[in-house]
């Protein structure tokens, strides 16, 4: 099932629980992550980190609204063409909402004139990769780079997509 009522916009600061709450429950049903990340002190930080990137962050944050309910939400953050999160809640994926709020990021960024758009995810996070290579993104890395919110190294893909022709 594919939502066809899903609504765009800016996240406002009445947002910012429930922005936290919506990617720590993406992150924690996801499987790309090994066993060894999975310890308390990890999940405490990542739950912690959730919690303060929506008031933190420099950059710009857009929510996926489901008949008035927050089930997704992307953010660009570090520079103008990098989108640095994307999550949607356990419930709602594979319906179509991280497509669009991507496809949403990356139209804002052709708006603007830029060439290109960047994003990174866990190398295992296999139905994110699938995600990002049918809208058009293409792996230009693979390697290992420490996560600074889980405090751990993970296995990583950087990818590109072209927003001019």
């Amino acid at each position: 099932m594919v939502v066809t009522d899903l609504t765009i916009r800016k996240i406002t600061a009445a947002d910012h629980e429930t922005v936290g709450a919506v990617g720590f429950a993406a992150w924690a049903a996801g499987s790309a992550f090994e066993d060894s990340y999975r310890d308390p002190d990890v999940i405490d930080r990542v739950r912690r980190e959730f919690a303060i990137f929506p008031g933190e962050t420099k950059g710009e944050i857009f929510v996926a609204e489901l008949s008035g309910k927050i089930v997704g939400w992307g953010a660009r953050e570090n520079a103008p063409n990098y989108i640095s999160d994307l999550w949607v809640h356990p419930d709602h994926q594979g319906r179509g909402v991280g497509k669009a709020l991507l496809l949403h990021l990356c139209a804002l960024m052709k708006a603007e004139g830029l060439e290109t758009a960047r994003l990174d995810t866990h190398a295992k996070n296999s139905g994110a990769v699938r995600l990002y290579e049918n809208c058009g993104f293409t792996i230009i890395w693979h390697g290992i780079e420490f996560s600074k919110s889980m405090g751990v190294p993970l296995q990583k893909v950087h990818l590109e997509k072209r927003l001019v022709e």
